[in-house]
């Protein structure tokens, strides 16, 4: 483990000593967005094939009320009918979970890089790198103890959290045109309301807006990874199902 961290170090070092030029005293920090681009370049196609999964999944909602209605009194005929219409239309109900899946795994490279004190045996020295005074491997609570909520530091967080608000929003506002038109009552195996699920529904919508506590709990190198990944799925997702007016679930639009 110690020799993978040491390499990953070595990747975030190389690419910050690449942006140094242009970046200077901040090139640590551009290069953890450049790495988190890099990331969401690369499960780009699963995000593309989860949205042609999602459009397919709400062209079948009709034929799966019907089938719903059809065998009612019998969930296993039901269900069975149900994997059949997915199976038969090549529609996976876990593709829209794959992309957020696959980039945890970096996100916790970062936490863990900027969260240790030493590397492979050695001093971690990406924890003297700083992004306008504010130690990437600092918390928000840090800040908070030196100079306060307006200090150098502080401010850094300010502008991480006005961008989260302002992406959380426009999820929020999305989340609630695609509910209001396209809205579906989830159903267990009886075909009957999942208990609870009302209340979950309503909850979806704000989802966007836990990003915040996570920005304010980790290192700030994790937080410009949340706040990256998070921005850059607004933008893809507008983006992806800009011709499906309904598209989308709640839970996709989480970040």
């Amino acid at each position: 483990m110690s020799a993978f961290m040491s390499a990953f170090a070595s990747l975030v070092g190389s690419l910050a000593d690449l942006l140094q030029p242009f970046f200077q005293t901040a090139s640590t920090a551009a290069a953890i967005v450049l790495f988190t681009a890099l990331v969401r370049l690369a499960v780009h196609p699963l995000s593309r094939a989860a949205a042609r999964g999602q459009k397919a999944r709400s062209r079948l909602q009709p034929q799966i009320a019907e089938l719903r209605n059809k065998h009612g009194k019998n969930p296993e005929r039901m269900q069975k009918a149900i994997m059949e219409l997915h199976a038969a239309e090549k529609v996976s109900p876990l593709s829209g979970c794959l992309p957020s899946l696959l980039q945890m795994p970096a996100f916790f490279l970062l936490y863990h890089l900027f969260s240790s004190s030493s590397i492979g045996g050695e001093p971690n020295a990406l924890l003297s790198h700083d992004l306008l005074g504010a130690p990437l491997g600092g918390r928000w609570h840090d800040a908070l103890a030196d100079g306060g909520m307006f200090g150098a530091q502080g401010w850094v967080y300010l502008g991480l959290f006005a961008i989260v608000a302002a992406v959380a929003t426009f999820n929020y506002g999305r989340t609630k045109r695609q509910m209001a038109a396209n809205p579906m009552t989830p159903a267990g195996p009886d075909g009957q309301a999942v208990p609870g699920m009302g209340a979950m529904t309503k909850l979806m919508p704000l989802m966007s807006f836990f990003t915040l506590i996570t920005v304010a709990v980790v290192p700030l190198a994790a937080a410009l990874y949340v706040v990256t990944t998070t921005t850059w799925t607004a933008v893809e997702r507008a983006w992806l199902y800009r011709d499906m007016p309904a598209a989308g679930s709640a839970m996709a639009t989480a970040a």
